[in-house]
């Protein structure tokens, strides 16, 4: 997936041309602008939302993207499944797992994968590909090494039970290779497609962005 957040229109069309499909956004408000500007032009990008998600903003993802990759509530799973156009095949969806349990990032634990997964299974207008997650960053790799094994793990549990789960999103510009390596199926590249970033002043947003992708 080639993370476009943050780039304008005119570097999506240009990785296009040359080939890509699949474009990765993490604010609402940028998403759902590039989605409608560019979907008359170019109806087979694939959209995915890889940011966090607040419940007053799913009807957004709902009606305009394919993937939405942070799921980490039943709540927001709900939303989006009630809000789903009719029109619109059901909307692929991951579990975010925090694989790292730090405080600063976002996801399930893995005792919760399961919970989540059932109730997910359930909602006819949402198809479970997944698990979503952001290792550690660490110099020698190790700690990151262990938890992309206990992914690799769960990952496979859920794909056993459910034969619709065949995404392990994990793995950016920085630790693509080692996410492969694990299993991974879609690595979530931007700064190494489309170069550094400009992200948005404000210090949270600006974090977690950070975090989602480099």
């Amino acid at each position: 997936m080639a993370v476009s957040k943050t780039k304008p229109n005119e570097q999506i069309i240009e990785a296009y041309t040359a080939g890509q499909r699949r474009f990765g956004e993490n604010y609402v408000q940028e998403g759902e602008e590039k989605v409608k500007s560019l979907s008359q032009d170019y109806p087979d990008i694939e959209w995915h939302f890889i940011g966090p998600l607040q419940s007053n903003k799913t009807k957004i993802i709902a009606g305009l993207f394919d993937w939405m990759h942070t799921v980490e509530r039943e709540k927001i799973a709900s939303r989006l499944n009630d809000q789903r156009p009719e029109h619109m095949s059901p909307l692929n969806v991951c579990i975010q797992v925090n694989i790292s349990q730090e405080a600063s990032k976002s996801g399930v634990t893995t005792a919760e994968i399961a919970a989540l997964a059932e109730k997910i299974h359930l909602l006819p207008n949402l198809n479970l590909r997944g698990l979503m997650a952001i290792p550690s960053a660490s110099v020698d790799n190790v700690t990151a090494i262990a938890e992309l094994a206990e992914l690799q793990k769960q990952y496979q549990r859920l794909s056993a039970k459910y034969p619709s789960v065949d995404t392990l999103s994990v793995g950016m510009s920085n630790d693509l290779e080692l996410a492969v390596a694990h299993g991974s199926t879609m690595v979530r590249i931007g700064s190494a497609i489309f170069g550094a970033r400009d992200y948005p002043k404000n210090g949270a947003i600006s974090n977690q962005a950070q975090r989602l992708d480099k």
